[in-house]
């Protein structure tokens, strides 16, 4: 039982030892961690003992089929995972310091940012700085903030969520651009005009975490109508698009999305209150690397021109309608 505070800075723990659990963790075995380290399974449990002796307590229980963290293991590996993915930044920003021209940027994408607004940045970027790495990262705004606030990523691209809730994160708006139903070329139901006329048609979802599904529950809600029963749920956008040309398949996606392929068209069905802000979600107290700062950068400048290719903003809808 520990009775008082424990002193990791005495000396005692390294960072191999932290090294060590989060591989351990990450590979959900012992053996397995050794491979990945190159080390014998003997020395990565003699390691492993070592760190529960100082800090007092199991970090794995042990199975058949290999380990799994104790409720005192994840919140050690959650702080192991921060101060090695510190570690690396300091090197990033050392590096980039040193000559401006190198280090790492990676970035968390969400649907909304990856048809146009990130490719355009990085070839930007990289006609620029070609030592700077970028690292893509996708997933939902839900799954990324974690690895956002642990420092695994650097920035967030995509719809903004609301943070009203996440004081440790802030937001720069950079364009808005309106969600549109859309099918692939020559889709039967190119003449449409209503959302009932669609729902015999297999629907591609996003995911049910993501703010575009609870958007598009409240536009069939308003209407007095379920969501399509014969549905696909998924947020990769080289799925989407290839479902959308192999099957009559409706999708709600970016403006930009449709307008940059001529494979795909716009259903005449408007979604007008499906509109949100696309901009980069950034942690509120850690300073970015100068390599993230660069795509930061370029990423507002492509943002300013893409601006000049969506619409205006339509006006808002009276209450209630």
């Amino acid at each position: 039982m520990i009775s008082r505070p424990l002193d990791l800075l005495s000396g005692r723990l390294k960072l191999r030892h932290l090294v060590l659990v989060t591989t351990i963790a990450e590979q959900g075995s012992v053996l397995r961690a050794a491979e990945r380290l190159h080390l014998a399974q003997p020395a990565v449990t003699r390691g492993l003992r070592e760190v529960e002796r100082i800090l007092g307590v199991e970090l794995f229980t042990r199975g058949p089929r290999g380990v799994t963290p104790t409720l005192f293991g994840e919140a050690f590996i959650d702080h192991a995972r921060a101060v090695q993915a510190e570690l690396r930044r300091a090197g990033d920003r050392i590096a980039g310091l040193a000559d401006g021209e190198t280090g790492t940027v990676t970035v968390g994408t969400l649907l909304a940012a990856t048809n146009v607004l990130l490719p355009r940045s990085i070839a930007s970027l990289k006609a620029e700085r070609p030592g700077v790495t970028v690292v893509i990262r996708e997933g939902t705004f839900d799954s990324l903030v974690p690895r956002l606030i642990d420092g695994e990523t650097d920035l967030i691209l995509g719809r903004l969520n609301p943070i009203d809730d996440r004081p440790s994160l802030q937001q720069i708006p950079l364009y808005n651009e309106p969600t549109l139903l859309v099918a692939r070329a020559g889709h039967p139901a190119g003449r449409a005009t209503t959302l009932p006329e669609l729902l015999d048609y297999p629907w591609i979802l996003p995911l049910e975490q993501t703010a575009l599904k609870h958007e598009l529950e409240q536009v069939f809600h308003r209407q007095g109508l379920p969501l399509p029963r014969n549905r696909v749920e998924c947020t990769s956008m080289p799925t989407i698009r290839s479902l959308l040309l192999q099957a009559d398949m409706i999708a709600a996606l970016p403006a930009l999305v449709v307008r940059t392929d001529d494979r795909l068209m716009e259903l005449p069905v408007p979604l007008t209150s499906v509109r949100r802000s696309v901009g980069v979600t950034l942690p509120e107290a850690r300073a970015l690397t100068p390599a993230a700062k660069v795509m930061l950068d370029h990423l507002r400048h492509q943002a300013e021109a893409l601006r000049r290719e969506l619409p205006a903003d339509p006006p808002e809808s009276p209450a209630g309608a």
